[in-house]
């Protein structure tokens, strides 16, 4: 179950109104370290060998998602998924080298709703030699997208960049691109909006004293802990100062091409229930009305 041109999910790339702000939230409590900055954006990294995982741009008003950017298997993978993307209905709104610090080669492709997905390769990674701090996110671990249209946006996915669907429930369709569950979810809901960018931590406990970290700071769980039912993944979301959703994550599964897609009717749970452990508070008003606000922008300035 690997997508023959994506290896993984690299970065995201938003918009937000108090960069200052983001700064001192996204280092002191979330627990990233600025990797790099340029006038009115800063890039932050986890403890793995991604360049950067989050890119944050100043920009008045309500945040807005600028990019999901993938990586690719190959160079080569970059010309086939720029004609994928065209074949599967999309479009090509650029190809060259990254406007990122971390450089490489890009293909910018948009899909019929308008979300705008970057694939690089060649990109700078760091060395992977020091031991991860035990509280600190490592990497991406998967970003979930709205769509008003999933199986459409499914099909776009799988044709356009290789995804294979890993589990569908009533509410989300998980894509699988390599041994991650999922790398990228669709929510089956009316709108097209991020719903959530989530961060992998090294341990559950990692997840659990985070939670704690962001309870301090006076941002409590917005949902969870908890651990989901497809990708067995542990889970503590929260919405970050400017109104962006944010996971910790631990111990997703691991899948391979045996791994047996399931249904909805394959992920039902007892009534009040919506995850294994069935301890942590049920998403709250907040997360719900935060997952439908944060949209792609029109087109990158």
């Amino acid at each position: 179950m690997k997508s023959p041109w994506i290896s993984g999910l690299r970065s995201v790339s938003l918009t937000v109104p108090d960069l200052a702000a983001a700064e001192t939230f996204y280092t002191q409590t979330w627990g990233l370290i600025v990797a790099d900055r340029s006038w009115g954006t800063i890039y932050f990294r986890g403890s793995g060998n991604d360049h950067h995982l989050l890119a944050l741009h100043e920009a008045a008003g309500t945040p807005q998602l600028r990019l999901v950017t993938l990586r690719a298997r190959s160079a080569a993978a970059l010309d086939l998924v720029a004609q994928a993307a065209v074949l599967a209905g999309g479009t090509v709104e650029r190809r060259g080298a990254a406007s990122d610090p971390a450089g490489g080669t890009v293909v910018v492709i948009r899909d019929p709703d308008g979300r705008r997905i970057e694939v690089v390769h060649g990109d700078a990674q760091r060395a992977n030699d020091a031991p991860v701090p035990k509280d600190q996110p490592i990497r991406l671990a998967h970003a979930v997208l709205n769509s008003h249209a999933v199986e459409a946006s499914r099909v776009f996915f799988e044709k356009a960049l290789g995804f294979v669907l890993a589990d569908r429930t009533r509410i989300m369709a998980f894509m699988n691109c390599d041994n991650d569950h999922h790398t990228i979810a669709l929510g089956d809901t009316d709108n097209d909006a991020l719903n959530h960018v989530a961060f992998l931590m090294p341990t559950l406990d990692a997840v659990m004293r985070g939670g704690g970290r962001l309870k301090d700071f006076g941002l409590p769980p917005q949902w969870g802990p908890g651990r989901h039912g497809p990708g067995d993944n542990a889970f503590n979301y929260f919405v970050d100062p400017f109104g962006i959703v944010i996971e910790y994550t631990a111990e997703i599964e691991q899948i391979d091409e045996t791994y047996q897609a399931g249904r909805p009717e394959d992920w039902t749970w007892p009534a009040g229930r919506i995850d294994q452990w069935g301890i942590g508070q049920m998403p709250t008003d907040h997360l719900k009305q935060a997952q439908r606000r944060v949209f792609f922008m029109p087109q990158l300035n």
